[in-house]
């Protein structure tokens, strides 16, 4: 599957992270919140970010401008409809998320990968408010997502060796550190704290 257009959901501290650095791996980037000010202030977010890197000289002003022309914000759920992997970076509460995922569902296209950013939540029973269990797994982004490399990806009980060597390849061209983790509850780096 050849990944061009990422979707996140959320773009709070998490999504606008994960934003980021997708557009940093060359995707292009489509980011929802249902609140316009939480949009506004996550590419604000997005923005300051690759200031900063501006001004630290590890990035042109050329570089930044041209990521932020593959930027696409958004309060209408519809405008995820056409990418192939979403994002879901909402707050950590089981009935939220699964209700995220039973809207997108219809929406999104069969084939789209969906990912919830989690770091404790059960990705089997995400799965199944889908309607992809085998195109869904977890990853654990830490904070701030553009400074933390490491990242855990986590199967539920029916994503395909497929999804997951999808997801595995895009963190590592997102500049992340992949590692595969079991489906338990707080999965590896919560559990050692």
């Amino acid at each position: 599957m050849e990944v061009k257009t990422v979707g996140v959901y959320g773009a709070g501290l998490m999504g606008r992270g994960i934003a980021q650095v997708a557009l940093e791996g060359g995707y292009d980037v489509v980011l929802y919140n249902h609140r316009t000010p939480t949009l506004e202030k996550g590419v604000a977010g997005i923005k300051k970010g690759f200031e900063k890197k501006v001004a630290k000289g590890k990035i042109t002003q050329e570089q930044a401008d041209g990521w932020l022309g593959h930027l696409k914000a958004t309060i209408e759920l519809e405008d995820l409809k056409d990418v192939d992997i979403v994002f879901e970076a909402m707050v950590e509460n089981m009935a939220l998320k699964k209700e995220a995922f039973a809207k997108m569902a219809p929406i999104i296209k069969p084939e789209a990968i969906f990912v919830s950013n989690t770091s404790s939540l059960s990705i089997t029973e995400l799965a199944a408010a889908s309607q992809r269990p085998e195109k869904f797994l977890g990853m654990h982004f830490f904070s701030p997502v553009p400074a933390m490399k490491l990242v855990e990806i986590i199967r539920g009980a029916n994503t395909t060796q497929e999804t997951f060597d999808v997801i595995y390849k895009l963190s590592q061209e997102i500049g992340k550190d992949p590692v595969e983790v079991a489906e338990a509850p707080g999965f590896v780096v919560n559990k050692i704290l």
